[in-house]
């Protein structure tokens, strides 16, 4: 590397961090003065009441009393006196429960209020909730006759069994909108009906399609905000297609309009999901969420605006909730609605080599297994035992490219000249060709196990199963592990505020590995070697020093262990692999007849117009002279 590239790195990295630090500091403080807003608007809403302990729901409760309100004064509404009699009142809360899940749902709209997963824990040991009673809202949009919304009213209660509950929004004595929610036994999905037949004579005659509001917060439940956020977002699929769509990853706001039919919208954290399902698919939708500043204990404000499609024949709608674990075997009980596919696998060959190799081989290894830092270990081993005969073809091919430098070398001297340049390519491909030489031998093994790595790198940070598992120093293998936290308000950009001492021993790891892999292939004819050894020696190890820092510390430890492996390997063959014999084996080779390719056949063709070209050129030139 000559003395201008070295200045240009470092005026680009100057650049770099002083526009980070800028960044940051812009982003910080409108953050901030959002958050001061957030403060003041909470501050001036309405108190929620907590939720009452050992609450029991009457069996029937009886409507308003509509006929002591009409000899009332005229109310100031034009929906009527029922309607503003149930515009006031207080909140109260309900619940029911699995052996899953905990719901608890509030009077104020008859929304599913709050959802608690028994299983699981947060972070810091908390019990995990999907969202709570202050930070969700549901809401239904008709004209009754007059437009309404129903999260304005306090619905009358009516409990139905253990596993059933409803919610009545009376028009009058005999003319309601009921929310009908039932729970399953030792399932994930609830379902949500939404009763118009007794509500048909108050809905306006010329009712447009009906409009779904759903708006919950997402708490932080991970140990790292950054890492947490990145796989955060909202999914959401179309009708009769075996993928899903996503609004991606954003640190702000990020919003999309779906003009189209959608089966389903997924509010997805790391981990977990409270999804919306119509099996009658939602005629189009308005998607959006904000993101927290770092500082907050909330990850995203999701919400979603979801159409269903309304004619006077209208009875009701059926409408599915799931509230469970982003895990693959659970979410694929879910059939063809394609739940599974919010675990971030991979595409194509990624995602089939998760689906049916690494999961596969992981949960039965985890079945056995308590330890998952030793279940990473055996599959590590196992892949590099899977992978073993393209190592090994790898290193051979390496080996014999090395051994016939000199002879590459006596060629460049034969060929010094530009306008020889094909000749030179064809001599060489005939010396690899006479000595059994594959000039991509080295490459392609190694280009058939980048898949595998890369399968690796989308399977660790989503797996749910190395959530709160902890491995020696790592107190959690789905998170980043800390050795050392930088002081308060200090952070290294692209780097972050804290030290993980599996990445950094990852990061060692791969500068042997690239040291040891580059003297094997050093003497090589490859005019760009000097680029590639800072490359393969120093960029990469820092690269993924500062881009795994933040990542989860099982696929650090993956990666650790495969450079550990790789290197072992490396010295195993040298030992095996005796170059004289090699060489000797090679020279024999190259005494036997050589039956030309048909692509030698081609370039020795292109040779041939390409001098005769030449030619042509020549005695072109000669004859302008005179």
């Amino acid at each position: 590397m000559n003395k201008n590239t070295l200045i240009g790195l470092l005026v680009i990295g100057v650049i770099l961090f002083g526009f980070s630090w800028y960044n940051n500091k812009q982003y910080t403080e409108r953050l901030q003065e959002q958050q001061r807003q957030d403060s003041i608007a909470m501050a001036n809403a309405p108190k929620t009441v907590p939720s009452p302990t050992g609450e029991t729901l009457v069996q029937e409760q009886t409507p308003p009393d509509t006929a002591a309100l009409n000899n009332a004064e005229p109310a100031p509404s034009v929906l009527g006196a029922a309607y503003d009699a149930q515009l006031k009142g207080k909140e109260e809360f309900y619940t029911l429960e699995n052996k899953l899940f905990i719901l608890t749902f509030s009077n104020k709209g008859g929304r599913i209020a709050a959802a608690q997963l028994k299983d699981y824990k947060t972070y810091a040991g908390d019990p995990l909730m999907l969202f709570r009673e202050d930070g969700s809202r549901f809401n239904l949009n008709l004209f009754a006759p007059e437009q309404i919304n129903t999260a304005d009213f306090y619905f009358t209660p009516r409990m139905i069994s253990d596993t059933a509950i409803a919610f009545r929004l009376y028009a009058d004595s005999s003319s309601y909108l009921e929310y009908l929610y039932t729970i399953r036994p030792d399932n994930y999905l609830m379902d949500m009906k939404v009763d118009l037949s007794h509500f048909k004579g108050k809905i306006a005659p010329n009712q447009p399609d009906v409009t779904v509001a759903w708006n919950i917060i997402s708490p932080q439940e991970e140990k790292g905000f950054q890492n947490e956020n990145n796989y955060t977002t909202i999914a959401y699929k179309y009708p009769g297609e075996t993928s899903i769509e996503e609004l991606g990853m954003s640190t702000g706001t990020k919003e999309e309009t779906i003009s189209t039919k959608v089966q389903w919208v997924a509010f997805k954290q790391q981990f977990f999901s409270s999804i919306i399902v119509s099996p009658d698919n939602f005629a189009n939708a308005d998607l959006k969420y904000n993101t927290f500043p770092p500082t907050d204990k909330n990850i995203k404000d999701f919400s979603a605006l979801l159409t269903l499609p309304y004619t006077p024949a209208t009875e009701g709608y059926n409408l599915q909730f799931y509230f469970g674990p982003n895990k693959f075997s659970v979410l694929k009980k879910y059939g063809d609605m394609e739940f599974q596919k919010l675990v971030p696998l991979g595409w194509w060959i990624i995602g089939w080599i998760n689906r049916y190799v690494v999961i596969p081989v992981f949960d039965f290894l985890g079945s056995y297994i308590a330890n998952f830092g030793i279940v990473i270990l055996i599959l590590t081993v196992l892949i590099k035992l899977l992978i073993f005969p393209l190592t090994y073809k790898s290193y051979l091919s390496t080996a014999k490219m090395r051994l016939l430098k000199p002879d590459i070398d006596k060629l460049n001297e034969k060929y010094p000249k530009k306008e020889d340049a094909m000749k030179k390519q064809q001599a060489v491909m005939q010396l690899y060709k006479a000595a059994g030489v594959n000039p991509m031998g080295g490459c392609l093994p190694l280009l058939i196990q980048f898949p595998i790595l890369i399968a690796m790198f989308r399977f660790f940070p989503a797996s749910i199963e190395l959530r709160g598992k902890s491995f020696l120093w790592a107190d959690d293998l789905s998170s980043y592990d800390s050795i050392w936290t930088f002081p308060d308000g200090f952070s290294i950009p692209f780097y972050g505020d804290h030290v993980s001492l599996f990445t950094l021993l990852m990061a060692v790891s791969l500068f042997f590995t690239s040291k040891i892999n580059y003297a094997q292939s050093a003497g090589m004819s490859n005019q760009q070697m000097p680029g590639m050894k800072f490359m393969m020696l120093y960029l990469m190890p820092v690269m993924l020093l500062l881009w795994f820092n933040n990542y989860a510390s099982g696929l650090s430890w993956y990666y650790l262990l495969s450079n550990l492996i790789t290197m072992g390997q490396t010295f195993a063959f040298r030992y095996i692999v005796d170059d004289k014999k090699l060489h000797a084996k090679m020279m024999e080779n190259s005494k036997k007849p050589v039956k030309k390719s048909k692509w030698q056949m081609r370039l020795e063709e292109m040779q041939r117009q390409q001098e005769a070209m030449r030619k042509q050129q020549q005695q072109q030139q000669r004859k302008g002279k005179r």
